[in-house]
Formats: structure tokens, sequence, C-alpha cells
């Protein structure tokens, strides 16, 4: 008999050339991306390799912002504003750490065909021109898209030197359970002597009861399968718990367990506790189902899916709309970290009106191990 199992993986590969469980390069930056830096490709990937034999450290502070934003397949516009979002009018950061959901339609021909990566560079385009808008301080060290999930790592300039090994690790868990649909992006990398995972997630989705055992398991795939690569005499991390600082972040699509018109009604007062206390991810960690061990800030802002685009109002509450589903208001998009040294200062969300959904934002103080010899920044 046929091993179902093995059935979707060669399904997987012979539509799309590559399995959806791989590691990979990143679509940016290339080596052309840093001509205009003082040491090349070849040095960014392999620079201050540690030394042997005992070292001193010393511990160094960096200021992280962390965001996701299910942007619903809509494209940026060339004038899109993008200040209030990074938050760099009145803060700075040393790195930042952006994930993005359906940057292009979910349609089968964006699923199953080639990966279109106009619109991801557009988005990093745009990142790239906000961040640097008054000095030329900040360079993108990673940027992966999978169909619609894109992440991507911007750091300072001066921090370039002590990033070693970047890596790529994607896992489709969508159609057929192998399909970039749904699935996650992750990157890896070492700040000084300090290892990084940014996961970047879009679980299943689905507002019917028991629809949360999908998410779950959805993130037990991505966790079993995502590997990243070492390299033949490298002890580098090559699952996401090696890792020392873990961000997770996405649409993860968890919603609130009350009957609609009570969430509606509690959202309206902004009775956050109540609602809280029926979310599906706090329901699902506290009875240990999924993300043991894992912390969230404290929510206090509304949820964040689903509006009509343009709008403050939830999908489903103008009456007259023929064929629209009463999708209730959730906190699908969340950020989550795991590890010592990670120190979460904020956690809000931003009012753009680009999406049906709204962004959400985290903000670490990080604590990284630095050589004490290293006269790096």
């Amino acid at each position: 008999m046929y091993d179902l199992q093995v059935w979707p993986r060669k399904v997987a590969k012979k539509l799309l050339g590559k399995p959806f469980c791989s590691n990979s390069v990143a679509d940016f930056p290339s080596s052309d991306d840093f001509q205009d830096l003082c040491f090349s490709t070849e040095e960014f990937v392999s620079s201050n390799i540690i030394p042997s034999g005992d070292q001193q450290k010393v511990t160094r502070k960096y200021k992280l912002f962390a965001s996701t934003w299910n942007v619903a397949g809509i494209p940026p516009s060339d004038n899109l504003d993008l200040v209030d979002w990074l938050d760099t009018r009145d803060n700075s950061y040393d790195i930042y750490v952006l994930g993005f959901q359906e940057v292009v339609p979910l349609s089968a021909k964006n699923v199953l065909g080639p990966e279109n990566n106009t619109i991801s560079m557009k988005w990093n385009s745009l990142i790239k021109t906000t961040l640097n808008k008054h000095s030329n301080s900040f360079h993108c060290i990673i940027s992966k898209q999978m169909v619609g999930i894109m992440a991507s790592v911007w750091v300072r300039n001066d921090l370039l030197p002590s990033i070693r090994h970047p890596s790529v690790s994607f896992v489709g868990c969508g159609i057929m359970g192998f399909l970039g649909n749904k699935g996650s992006v992750s990157l890896s990398f070492l700040l000084h002597e300090t290892s990084f995972c940014i996961v970047c997630c879009h679980l299943a989705s689905g507002g019917k009861e028991g629809d949360e055992i999908n998410r779950n398991s959805n993130a037990m795939e991505i966790f079993s399968r995502t590997r990243f690569s070492s390299g033949p005499s490298l002890d580098l991390p090559r699952k996401i718990y090696d890792h020392e600082r873990i961000i997770l972040l996405g649409d993860l699509n968890y919603r609130i367990s009350l009957p609609d018109e009570e969430t509606r009604s509690l959202v309206l007062q902004k009775e956050w506790d109540i609602l809280l206390k029926k979310d599906q991810l706090k329901g699902e960690i506290m009875e240990g189902r999924t993300f043991a061990g894992w912390n969230e800030g404290d929510i206090n802002f509304s949820p964040t899916y689903k509006y009509y685009l343009n709008s403050d109002e939830y999908y489903g509450i103008v009456q007259g709309r023929k064929g629209e589903k009463k999708r209730a208001p959730a906190w699908c998009d969340r950020i989550l970290s795991y590890g010592t040294g990670l120190n979460q200062t904020g956690y809000d969300r931003c009012e753009s009106k680009h999406s049906d959904h709204r962004p959400v934002r985290a903000t670490f103080n990080v604590e990284v191990e630095v050589l004490k010899r290293s006269n790096s920044s």
C-alpha cells in the first residue's frame, strides 16, 4: 500500500519543484546588496568565528522591535506611510523583526505556481526607506518569502560585522499538509555570541469549535520540521528550540470561544479580561496543549481581526450585505517569546487600515553575550 504520509510530499515536490519543508537561501539580500559595505558577503556569513578555548564574555543589551501584520493580499501603494507602524518618529531600536502574512493573495496560482517576490520586495523597499529616512543606518540581514508568509530582520549598520551565520528554514502545512498557504518561515542568526530564531507563522483558519486543534497541529509541525543548515564543521543551532532567544509571531488564527453576539458586545465594552478568559490561545497554553513555556505580554488592546477595509468597524456588523459571514472579532495576530534574556517592554497594535487585520507590535530589551576582547558594536 502506498505510504499516505509520503504522497503529499511527492505531490508538493512535483507541483512546486521543491518540498515545503526546507533549508533555503534567503530571497534578500544578495551579494550585490553588500557592495557598499566595508566587508564582503563571505565575510558577512563567516566573520568573527568563535575562537577555541574559554573566552571571557560580557552581556550587552539591545532594543528589539517585533511586529506581525496580515496584509490581506493587498500590495502597498508607493506612498504608504509606515512611520507609525515602525515607531520611528519618537523611538529608536537596534533590531527590527518583521513578519507578514498574505503578502500575496492565497490563490491557487500563488500557492501552486512559482514564487512571486515582486510584492515582498516592494514591502522591503518601503521598510528600508522608512527606517533610513533620517540617516542611512539600517540594513536587511535576511528576508524570505513562502507564498504569502514573509519574514525579515533589519539591524543597525554598525551591528552588521557582529551578525553571523544567517539561515532560513520554511515549513508548509496547508493544503495536503505540505503546501505553503499555511505554515512558517523561520530565520536564524547569531548576534555576537548569542543565537536568535525568528518564526513567522500563518496557522490554520476557521471559527468553528475544534478548529483550534488544527492550529495546535500546525504549530507542532513547525517545531518538529524546521531545520537550519549548520555546515559540516560548525556547531550551530539546527532546531527552533536550540536557539537562545526565540520570537514567534504571526496570524496564529486563535479565536474567542464565545457566541458571536456576546463577543461583539464585550468588545464594544472593552471587557478584555472577560474575553481573554475565553481566548483559545491562552486556553490551549494553560491546558498544556501547545506553546508550553512560551511568554506573551499583557493584551490591553482591541481584537485585531476582522475589519472592513479602510474602516474601524468589525466585519459583519453592517446589516444587509448578502453572503457576508459574521466573523467575530478575535486576537488572531500574536507575538510570543521563549528563552531567557528577553525582557518585553511593550505590546500594542497599530491603527493602519490597509488590511482587514491590524498590525501587532512588541518591544524587547534583549541580552546578548559579547566576547570581552571584541571591539565591534
